[in-house]
Order: C-alpha cells, then sequence, then structure tokens
C-alpha cells in the first residue's frame, strides 16, 4: 500500500498554502522549518526515515513529545513555540477534508494548547522621531534620496519589510487617487499628499541599469531586507545624536510598521480600517495597538466617575461551590 503521507506534504504546501491560500512566501518558508524541525524528531523519536513516516505516527502524543523537545531541549520562546503549533495546527485541518477517516487523531492534534507568554508592548516611533529619521539621509545624493523615500515609504504605508523591497516601480499611481498596489496581500494602499510628491519625484529619476524596482541598490539589482535593516540603523545612529529619545529604542523596519499604525489610531482612524491598510488577516492583530497607546487609555479613564468616598465592598460567595473558587 502507498504511503500516503509525503504526497499529502507536498499538496499541503503547493496547493493548500501556495496556491488555495496564496499565503506569503515568507509564511511558507516558517511552516517548511517547522515540518523540517517536526519530521527530524519523528525520525530519532520512531528510528523511521521521513519518507517511511506514515500518518498514524503524526499522532497528538508524538506532537506534544516535540513541542517538549522545543521547549526543553532547544529554549524555545513561547512565541516560537506557538508558531510551529500553528503550523501543525493548519496541517491537520488540511488533512481533515483530505484523510476524515482520521478525524478522532486529527481533533486530538487540533486540541493541543499553545503556551501562554508575556506580551512585550509594541515598538513604535513618536513624530519627532519619525522626522529625525527623515531628515538624516544627505538628498543631495542619489543614495539619500533613494533611503528617504523607502523610509518614508514604510513610516506612511506601514508595509512589511518584504513588501518594500519587492516594489516595483509599475507598482506606483501618481495624481488623482495615488496609491500603492501591494502584491504581497494583494491590497492597494492609499497614499499621502506628501508621499505622492515625493515619490513622483523619485519616479521621474531616470531608473539604474534595466531593473524596474523602485528601492533598487546602486547596481540595479533589488535590495536585500539586510541592506535595509544596516541603513536604516545607520540614519537612527545619526539621527539619535540630536534626539536624545531614539538612543533606548530597538528600531528595526518593523518598527516603522507600527509607527504607521500609531499615526493612524492617533488620527482616529478605526482599527477595523487600520486592520485592512496594514493586510492583516484579523482585526484582532490590531489590538496591541490600542494597547500601546497611552493617549486611548487616558481618554478611557476620564470616563470613569468617582466613588465619592464609597467602598464598592468585597465580593462574598453565597455557595459552597463559589466559596471555594473563591479561596483558590
Amino acid at each position: 500500500m502507498t504511503n500516503p503521507l509525503p504526497r499529502l506534504i507536498e499538496r499541503f504546501f503547493g496547493q493548500r498554502l501556495a496556491r488555495q491560500r496564496n499565503v506569503s512566501p515568507h509564511t511558507i518558508a516558517s511552516y517548511r522549518d517547522t515540518f523540517k524541525l517536526f519530521l527530524k524528531f519523528a525520525h530519532r523519536r520512531t528510528s523511521k526515515l521521513p519518507s517511511d513516516l506514515r500518518l498514524e505516527d503524526f499522532d497528538a502524543e508524538l506532537v506534544v513529545a516535540f513541542l517538549d523537545d522545543l521547549d526543553s531541549e532547544r529554549r524555545a520562546s513561547p512565541a516560537t513555540y506557538n508558531l510551529r503549533l500553528t503550523a501543525i495546527r493548519c496541517f491537520f485541518r488540511f488533512l481533515a477534508f483530505e484523510e476524515p477517516a482520521y478525524s478522532g487523531q486529527i481533533q486530538r492534534v487540533l486540541a493541543i494548547p499553545g503556551k501562554i507568554g508575556s506580551k512585550r508592548e509594541v515598538q513604535f516611533l513618536t513624530r519627532s522621531e519619525i522626522e529625525a529619521i527623515l531628515s538624516t539621509p544627505d538628498r543631495r545624493t542619489w543614495v539619500g534620496r533613494r533611503d528617504h523615500v523607502l523610509i518614508l515609504t514604510a513610516v506612511q504605508t506601514g508595509m512589511r519589510l518584504s513588501e518594500l523591497v519587492g516594489l516595483d516601480r509599475s507598482a506606483i499611481t501618481i495624481g488623482t487617487g495615488a496609491h500603492i498596489r501591494c502584491f504581497g496581500k494583494g491590497r492597494t494602499t492609499p497614499i499621502t499628499r506628501m508621499l505622492n510628491v515625493t515619490l513622483k519625484a523619485w519616479l521621474n529619476e531616470p531608473p539604474i541599469g534595466n531593473g524596474n524596482a523602485l528601492f533598487p541598490t546602486v547596481h540595479g539589482g533589488r535590495m536585500s531586507p539586510d541592506a535595509v535593516q544596516y541603513l536604516l540603523a545607520k540614519y537612527v545612529l545619526t539621527a539619535s545624536k540630536g534626539c536624545s529619545s531614539l538612543r533606548s529604542k530597538r528600531i528595526s523596519p518593523h518598527v516603522l510598521r507600527h509607527s504607521a499604525a500609531m499615526e493612524l489610531l492617533d488620527a482616529g482612524v478605526d482599527s477595523t480600517v487600520i486592520s485592512l491598510w496594514l493586510g492583516h488577516e484579523s482585526a484582532r492583530s490590531t489590538q496591541p495597538y490600542l494597547h500601546a497607546h497611552l493617549a486611548i487609555k487616558e481618554a478611557a479613564l476620564a470616563k470613569i466617575g468617582p466613588f465619592n468616598g464609597q467602598s464598592p465592598g468585597r465580593f462574598r460567595a453565597g455557595d459552597e461551590l463559589l466559596a471555594f473558587l473563591d479561596k483558590l
């Protein structure tokens, strides 16, 4: 009997993720890394080669053992732990349609809980910090003009780093209804008047080589994510000499994305609109920005009326079971 597991994994990546869900290359790479780790762990535990593993081997006990190994041996953070579990769950939800005969085994895997960890507050830049960084590139040079428009695009559109370096000149529409077409998540992002003018001037400069990249290297190729990380760190270091608050912050291109969200939130834009703007799959992804926005918390606190000197009193259970729970 032919082993269906290798075929199912191939279909999961090639059909389910790439074609049906149209996930980003970064998501596919993350899921791929999870499966490589999982298959290697299963090989050590069962002594079977990855290509010889069968669907019956992929039970809840094996998945839990793999997650425990991540926790104890690899010292994975809760975020990494949950990321690996998400990839496995996605595969088993795919199996629920492909192999319904294994529904019991699948449901036990899907019932494995994630790990609760401490959440770091979202890092973002204030308006003065953004302006300090934007004023740093030397716009008398081609590289300085490129870097300035790149940072401005990042902080005003909230695009991911992979989306920024993947932009082509043809993705920009200037003038009335100015916008950027982002092919990574298949969305259109409107641009401000300031960015409209800046991009128009940038597009009027002759392209380097035969490349179509909006933000090319000096040789005309597409910039790498590491190159953007490097140039941003360089400008932040220079800007921090005149803006001391930058010295205490760890600033990455993703912080520029957070800053764009906080600018929208500060302008009164609804969180569901911000979620659409950033290309989030769920509006829940925007909740951390609400938690990080101190002004919103202060406004909520101002709406709470005083107690007028009256104590709200302590809850007292009126039932033996409730009393037991109250003592926990």
